[in-house]
């Protein structure tokens, strides 16, 4: 019993002196610091588990179109702009303060699926600066679905 106690509190130790480390080298809790390998990784994967493979096969239901393109262009304007920018780089003053920082959305995201957009859009991703948006309709969020389709490196926004 004495031995388990010993090795029980070695663990706990190394594992204290670990965190104590790591906190250190990591710079602690700041969203200015660059994040460590460690916690790259382990964003990446968090975000991967929680989406769930049913929502990662879904697709926009509706067709696109000019118009809903537009549409989802407003809603953008409103309630995205502020982190993402106008082209989707991710560049604003509030975006580049967050961590994780804004994704740049002509990069990476443009690989996901419509469905993993749409449930990452509706519910948000806990512990960053993304909200659920909630309040808006399904076809508006197929909508800016729609519109993020349309971002890219190369392109000029007004």
């Amino acid at each position: 019993m004495k031995k388990w106690l010993i090795a029980i509190s070695v663990v706990v130790l190394l594992g204290l002196t670990g965190g104590a480390v790591w906190l250190h080298s990591a710079g602690g809790f700041s969203a200015t610091a660059k994040p460590t390998w460690i916690e790259a990784q382990l964003a990446a994967l968090s975000r991967r588990l929680a989406l769930p493979g049913r929502e990662n096969q879904i697709q926009n239901p509706f067709p696109s179109t000019p118009e809903r393109v537009a549409s989802g262009r407003q809603l953008y304007q409103t309630q995205c702009e502020q982190c993402h920018n106008q082209n989707g780089d991710g560049k604003t003053s509030l975006g580049q303060s967050m961590y994780p920082q804004v994704p740049d959305l002509r990069g990476l995201t443009q690989n996901k699926t419509d469905g993993a957009l749409f449930y990452t859009i509706r519910n948000g991703v806990r512990m960053s600066g993304m909200p659920a948006w909630t309040q808006d309709s399904d076809q508006q969020l197929w909508e800016l679905v729609d519109m993020i389709r349309t971002l890219r490196a190369d392109a000029h926004y007004k």
